[in-house]
């Protein structure tokens, strides 16, 4: 986990944020998926651009460390992201 991250149950109730403020991983992630720009995030939060980058590798790192396991398909449904 990056240094920038910090994970502190008296802080957001131990959800990761950003160290030295109370800003969640999940608000910078969802900016940005949500269409804000990196810069507008930095000024809504007072965060810089090296923050917002360990946000996304906390995020990729997570997803990364998780299990997936396909489901099975009802008979006669394409999967989602079949070719069609």
């Amino acid at each position: 986990m990056s240094d920038r991250i910090v994970i502190d149950p008296e802080i957001q109730h131990g959800k990761p944020v950003i160290r030295g403020t109370r800003v969640p991983i999940t608000r910078i992630i969802g900016g940005l998926a949500g269409g804000m720009s990196q810069e507008d995030i930095m000024l809504e939060y007072g965060i810089d651009e090296q923050d917002i980058r360990a946000a996304l590798l906390y995020a990729t790192e997570l997803i990364e460390s998780e299990e997936f396991l396909p489901l099975p398909h009802p008979p006669g449904e394409s999967h989602a992201f079949s070719d069609r």
